[in-house]
């Protein structure tokens, strides 16, 4: 009922809000009599803020057109390369003319980034897209809001989320030789989960796994966040949080958790810092700070754009990951697509390289948590864990923005070129300098978590795999 609610609430405030965006069009154009009012430019702003509190956000796009490489200008093309019922996976196609920059290209590694489904659309990583995009042949995960998926294309469960992932390595391997995979926050569980099957069954695995800012083991430096999923029940959150879709959308009658009551949560975490954000907006638009004003616009049509999660996979992950703890506690069974379950080994990888990146001030996973993948990978040989701290970074700092570009992204950047082994097709060995600053900073949180990993190496042996890479 509360979805129907909010729906009809929303379309009623629809016409106040293309008012209130005319209207503020009309106070600010410079040659209107209207506009001569001395307080013509306080009325514009204002109802640009109310026009924005009360406009419906929907899905932005990536919108990278091109990219530079060494200075070269490298036009990108955004396609989509396997489209599954609740997931797109997306391949960002760079094209030049200059024949050195195309074989330098063409030489690079592949990067699989596996978004979050948590509540955002995968373009929350788009600066992460523009940055990987210099060095690498980048694909993304690209999940589908819930409540457009019809009940025809039938549930989604947390199963269903590693058993993509493991189909979209399978691709690129097929197609290159073998990939790297990356994953931003919710997902590096569901990817650590996806390769260490990979690993017991013997299959080849990605050459490296790049884990961010994820609840690996949310029992280390508990968050807020961490705290609401600890501490109510599974049937709270059945009873509280779980709607159907209105039946004026394709997935009507589907049972999601609606994107509205998560967008609620992340304003409800920092409400001051929004309600602040938005009266220097007011004051920016009145100033005539347009850079300032296009920048709170781009991170708000982010921000306030979610989409609704499938129930199934909502609940599933809830229980799994901050409840049961089923990945640190060995206990995790995934069903495979032909229905047999299959119990969930991080021990068994063994070819696969592993950083794992934590943000100083990250206030959405803990510190630790994400570290905590080495002591679980025991059977990755030590000097194959990596772990880097990005001071002052909070969970978007580490994967958007100055700090991801300029202390994260080239320690990854080196990681992966450092181990792209060359044996996919068209993929050759690249070897790139680690930035001085960033590496010593890495070296000396390595020698924290090897330790843990050789304590784990107890651990059983495990299957065999392989590595490579390509475009």
């Amino acid at each position: 009922m509360l979805y129907q609610i909010f729906e009809t609430q929303r379309s009623l405030m629809e016409p106040f809000a293309d008012f209130a965006q005319a209207a503020s069009k009309l106070y600010g154009q410079t040659n209107s009599p209207i506009a001569q009012n001395p307080l013509a430019q306080r009325v514009s702003a204002g109802y640009d803020l109310l026009y924005r509190l009360g406009k419906d956000y929907e899905k932005p796009q990536f919108g990278i057109k091109s990219v530079a490489v060494d200075g070269t200008e490298v036009a990108i093309h955004e396609r989509i390369e396997m489209d599954k019922p609740f997931c797109e996976l997306r391949r960002f196609k760079r094209f030049t003319d200059d024949a050195a920059t195309l074989t330098k290209l063409k030489a690079q590694p592949v990067v699989l980034i596996v978004a979050p489904l948590s509540g955002h659309y995968a373009t929350l990583l788009r600066d992460t897209v523009r940055t990987m995009l210099k060095d690498h042949k980048v694909y993304i995960t690209d999940w589908k809001n819930a409540r457009l998926v019809p009940l025809s294309e039938g549930e989604f469960h947390l199963d269903d989320y590693v058993n993509y992932v493991q189909e979209f390595i399978r691709d690129l391997q097929a197609k290159y030789g073998n990939c790297h995979v990356m994953s931003v926050c919710q997902p590096t569980v569901p990817v650590l989960a996806a390769v260490s099957l990979m690993a017991s069954r013997g299959e080849k695995t990605p050459i490296t796994m790049t884990m961010m800012g994820g609840p690996i083991d949310a029992t280390k430096s508990p968050t807020s966040v961490n705290n609401l999923a600890m501490n109510k029940s599974h049937s709270w959150f059945e009873n509280n949080v779980i709607y159907r879709v209105p039946d004026s959308f394709p997935g009507a009658g589907r049972r999601v958790y609606p994107g509205f009551l998560q967008h609620t949560g992340f304003v409800a975490m920092n409400p001051d810092r929004h309600l602040k954000s938005h009266y220097d907006y007011f004051k920016d638009l009145i100033k005539g700070d347009n850079s300032s004003v296009d920048s709170h616009r781009d991170f708000y049509d982010e921000y306030n754009a979610v989409l609704d999660m499938d129930a199934d996979y909502y609940l599933e992950t809830i229980n799994t990951v901050f409840q049961e703890f089923k990945l640190v506690r060995g206990t995790w069974e995934i069903k495979n697509p032909q229905g047999k379950l299959e119990l969930v080994r991080p021990q068994d990888i063994r070819t696969t390289a592993l950083l794992t990146v934590e943000g100083e001030l990250d206030d959405i996973s803990g510190s630790g948590q994400t570290e905590a993948a080495h002591k679980l990978c025991s059977g990755i040989v030590r000097q194959e864990h990596h772990h880097l701290e990005a001071k002052g970074a909070g969970h978007y700092g580490i994967f958007s923005g100055r700090r991801w570009r300029e202390v994260v992204y080239p320690h990854v950047k080196s990681f992966i070129l450092e181990h792209n082994k060359g044996e996919g097709k068209g993929v050759v060995k690249a070897v790139a300098p680690k930035p001085k600053a960033v590496a010593k900073k890495a070296t000396a949180v390595v020698a924290k978590a090897a330790p843990a990993a050789k304590k784990a190496t107890a651990a059983k042996p495990a299957a065999k795999k392989s590595a490579a890479a390509k475009k």
